[in-house]
């Protein structure tokens, strides 16, 4: 028996002979595997058991800002294998195996997963801007803009935050898929996109209501999506 340590962040390339019939468990921390095409395969939490004989996992990787362990355990060294190596063959028929084939199907349905939850709080965000936008109207805002003399109509709120939500979507479904930090990383783009969003209704010249109100119909959505996503990659993710 052994126990292999792997501090936040690191990764330890998976030698075929030493696992040949080596069955690991994860005594602390998480441990991410890294499959034979480099795609991320599951995230096992704390007891996961595992064996890599035939898997074609290629690398564990600790994708936590905490130090991982992972109990290393060999036929002959200790009396429990057998029955540990019995618990993962019926995780295995079960599909809690640690294989690609198990591993492309955990991580498309996390993917779906954020996917689907996203476009509900896209849907809310949409109804919770138009509202706040009809709300402003009704107290006085004309949302006129000076350039072209135009003033933007309530749909045209809804059709706007429904076309950035998406893309804060896409962003959050790619970070899930690409990144070991998603949620840190999804909170600081989506942070600064908004900031940045905030920058044209400054410059457009409407009047001193209809640029506040725009200021604030910004935030709504922002309001309602950046926490929804980020929750969900940091709930997907470990």
């Amino acid at each position: 028996m052994r126990t292999l340590t792997l501090r936040a962040g690191a990764r330890v390339g998976v030698v075929a002979a030493e696992w040949r019939d080596a069955f690991g468990v994860v005594t602390r921390g998480r441990v991410q595997l890294e499959l034979r095409d480099g795609g991320p395969g599951p995230v096992l939490g704390r007891d996961a058991g595992f064996w890599l004989r035939g898997t074609g996992v290629r690398a564990l990787r600790n994708p936590g800002r905490r130090t991982a362990t992972v109990r290393i355990v060999t036929p002959g060294q200790d009396r429990h294998t057998t029955e540990r190596s019995n618990d993962m063959n019926s995780m295995r028929d079960t599909g809690g195996g640690a294989g690609p084939a198990s591993g492309r199907t955990s991580r498309t349905h996390r993917l779906r997963g954020l996917a689907g939850t996203g476009f509900i709080a896209t849907l809310a965000a949409m109804v919770a801007t138009t509202l706040a936008a009809a709300l402003a109207r009704a107290v006085g805002v004309d949302f006129e803009i000076p350039d072209g003399g135009e003033t933007i109509p309530l749909p045209g709120f809804a059709v706007v935050t429904g076309f950035f939500s998406v893309v804060g979507i896409v962003i959050a479904v790619a970070l899930l898929r690409w990144s070991a930090r998603p949620a840190e990383r999804f909170v600081w783009t989506a942070v600064s996109l908004t900031a940045i969003s905030l920058i044209p209704p400054l410059l457009s010249g409407a009047s001193t209501a209809t640029t506040t109100a725009l200021l604030g119909l910004h935030l709504v959505p922002a309001a309602v999506m950046i926490p929804v996503l980020a929750r969900n990659l940091r709930t997907r993710s470990g």
